[in-house]
Protein backbone atom coordinates (compact mmCIF):
# COMPACT_ATOMS: atom_id res chain seq x y z
CA UNK A 1 0.00 0.00 0.00
CA UNK A 2 1.64 3.46 -1.33
CA UNK A 3 0.68 6.21 1.31
CA UNK A 4 2.01 9.51 0.36
CA UNK A 5 3.79 11.56 2.53
CA UNK A 6 2.02 15.68 2.87
CA UNK A 7 3.41 18.07 4.63
CA UNK A 8 1.93 21.47 6.44
CA UNK A 9 3.98 24.64 5.65
CA UNK A 10 5.91 24.44 9.41
CA UNK A 11 7.68 21.49 8.62
CA UNK A 12 9.19 22.30 5.15
CA UNK A 13 9.93 25.58 6.30
CA UNK A 14 11.52 23.90 9.62
CA UNK A 15 13.04 20.91 7.61
CA UNK A 16 14.71 23.51 4.88
CA UNK A 17 15.95 26.17 7.22
CA UNK A 18 13.67 28.89 5.60
CA UNK A 19 10.83 30.87 6.51
CA UNK A 20 7.07 29.86 6.02
CA UNK A 21 6.77 33.14 4.69
CA UNK A 22 9.32 32.32 2.11
CA UNK A 23 7.56 28.97 1.86
CA UNK A 24 4.26 31.19 0.74
CA UNK A 25 5.62 33.48 -1.38
CA UNK A 26 7.17 30.62 -3.30
CA UNK A 27 3.18 29.44 -4.01
CA UNK A 28 2.34 33.07 -4.48
CA UNK A 29 4.97 32.65 -7.46
CA UNK A 30 3.32 29.81 -8.80
CA UNK A 31 6.58 27.44 -7.60
CA UNK A 32 4.41 24.79 -5.33
CA UNK A 33 1.00 23.55 -5.28
CA UNK A 34 -0.30 23.06 -1.91
CA UNK A 35 -3.80 21.27 -1.86
CA UNK A 36 -5.92 23.15 1.36
CA UNK A 37 -8.01 21.74 3.88
CA UNK A 38 -9.89 24.75 4.80
CA UNK A 39 -7.25 27.90 5.67
CA UNK A 40 -4.48 25.06 6.26
CA UNK A 41 -1.52 24.26 3.13
CA UNK A 42 -1.34 20.19 2.26
CA UNK A 43 2.05 20.26 0.67
CA UNK A 44 2.76 16.84 -1.46
CA UNK A 45 6.34 15.08 -2.28
CA UNK A 46 6.60 16.45 -5.42
CA UNK A 47 6.18 20.44 -3.68
CA UNK A 48 9.00 18.96 -1.16
CA UNK A 49 11.51 18.75 -4.45
CA UNK A 50 10.71 21.52 -5.76
CA UNK A 51 11.27 23.39 -2.84
CA UNK A 52 14.62 21.93 -2.65
CA UNK A 53 15.30 22.12 -6.29
CA UNK A 54 14.01 25.82 -5.22
CA UNK A 55 16.86 26.35 -2.94
CA UNK A 56 19.34 24.79 -5.02
CA UNK A 57 18.83 27.01 -7.87
CA UNK A 58 18.96 30.00 -5.71
CA UNK A 59 22.26 28.84 -3.96
CA UNK A 60 23.49 28.46 -8.16
CA UNK A 61 22.51 31.52 -8.95
CA UNK A 62 18.95 31.18 -10.56
CA UNK A 63 16.18 33.49 -10.35
CA UNK A 64 12.76 32.41 -9.47
CA UNK A 65 12.10 32.88 -12.79
CA UNK A 66 14.28 30.84 -14.72
CA UNK A 67 13.43 28.07 -12.06
CA UNK A 68 9.65 28.24 -12.75
CA UNK A 69 10.63 28.36 -16.69
CA UNK A 70 12.22 25.15 -15.61
CA UNK A 71 9.20 24.13 -14.06
CA UNK A 72 6.80 24.56 -16.09
CA UNK A 73 8.82 22.99 -18.75
CA UNK A 74 8.89 19.40 -16.74
CA UNK A 75 5.26 19.91 -16.40
CA UNK A 76 4.59 19.71 -19.97
CA UNK A 77 5.89 16.18 -19.54
CA UNK A 78 6.44 12.96 -17.22
CA UNK A 79 9.55 12.98 -17.35
CA UNK A 80 10.68 16.10 -19.01
CA UNK A 81 12.05 16.78 -22.54
CA UNK A 82 14.63 18.15 -24.89
CA UNK A 83 13.64 21.47 -24.88
CA UNK A 84 13.91 21.64 -21.11
CA UNK A 85 17.06 20.01 -21.32
CA UNK A 86 18.74 22.05 -23.87
CA UNK A 87 17.62 24.96 -21.98
CA UNK A 88 19.39 23.58 -18.89
CA UNK A 89 22.62 23.40 -20.16
CA UNK A 90 22.24 26.82 -21.44
CA UNK A 91 21.21 28.28 -18.17
CA UNK A 92 24.21 25.99 -16.52
CA UNK A 93 26.35 27.17 -19.52
CA UNK A 94 25.17 31.22 -18.40
CA UNK A 95 25.52 30.47 -14.68
CA UNK A 96 28.84 29.19 -14.88
CA UNK A 97 30.02 31.91 -16.81
CA UNK A 98 28.93 34.20 -14.57
CA UNK A 99 30.77 32.38 -11.73
CA UNK A 100 33.66 32.72 -13.57
CA UNK A 101 33.58 36.39 -13.92
CA UNK A 102 32.81 37.04 -10.30
CA UNK A 103 35.99 34.73 -9.40
CA UNK A 104 37.70 36.69 -11.53
CA UNK A 105 36.25 39.80 -9.62
CA UNK A 106 36.94 38.80 -6.12
CA UNK A 107 40.36 37.94 -7.86
CA UNK A 108 41.13 41.52 -8.60
CA UNK A 109 39.61 43.04 -5.68
CA UNK A 110 41.49 41.01 -3.32
CA UNK A 111 44.89 42.34 -5.43
CA UNK A 112 42.97 45.52 -4.90
CA UNK A 113 42.66 45.17 -1.13
CA UNK A 114 46.25 43.50 -0.55
CA UNK A 115 48.18 46.62 -2.60
CA UNK A 116 45.56 48.94 -0.05
CA UNK A 117 46.79 47.14 2.92
CA UNK A 118 50.22 47.08 2.25
CA UNK A 119 50.55 50.58 1.34
CA UNK A 120 48.50 51.24 4.73
CA UNK A 121 51.03 49.88 6.49
CA UNK A 122 54.29 50.93 4.94
CA UNK A 123 52.46 54.47 5.74
CA UNK A 124 51.47 53.49 9.89
CA UNK A 125 55.18 52.35 10.24
CA UNK A 126 56.32 55.28 8.54
CA UNK A 127 54.24 57.34 10.74
CA UNK A 128 55.05 55.74 14.05
CA UNK A 129 59.05 55.63 13.05
CA UNK A 130 58.58 59.46 12.82
CA UNK A 131 57.09 59.72 16.17
CA UNK A 132 59.26 57.64 17.92
CA UNK A 133 62.05 60.04 16.62
CA UNK A 134 59.89 63.11 18.17
CA UNK A 135 59.63 60.99 21.02
CA UNK A 136 62.99 60.81 21.61
CA UNK A 137 64.42 64.30 20.53
CA UNK A 138 61.73 65.79 22.87
CA UNK A 139 62.60 63.82 26.16
CA UNK A 140 66.38 64.33 25.75
CA UNK A 141 67.30 67.10 27.99
CA UNK A 142 69.30 69.71 26.67
CA UNK A 143 73.36 69.81 27.44
CA UNK A 144 73.84 72.85 29.92
CA UNK A 145 76.83 74.74 29.91
CA UNK A 146 78.25 73.56 33.24
CA UNK A 147 78.45 70.22 31.73
CA UNK A 148 81.74 71.19 29.55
Amino acid sequence: MDIKKTYSISELAKEFDVTTRSVRFYEDQGLLHPTRRGQTRIFSSKDRVRLKLILRGKRMGFSLAETKELFDLWDETLSGNEKQLLLMLDTLARKRAQLEQQKNDIAQAEMEMDTAEARCREALADLQARKRKQTKATTKEPESIDQK
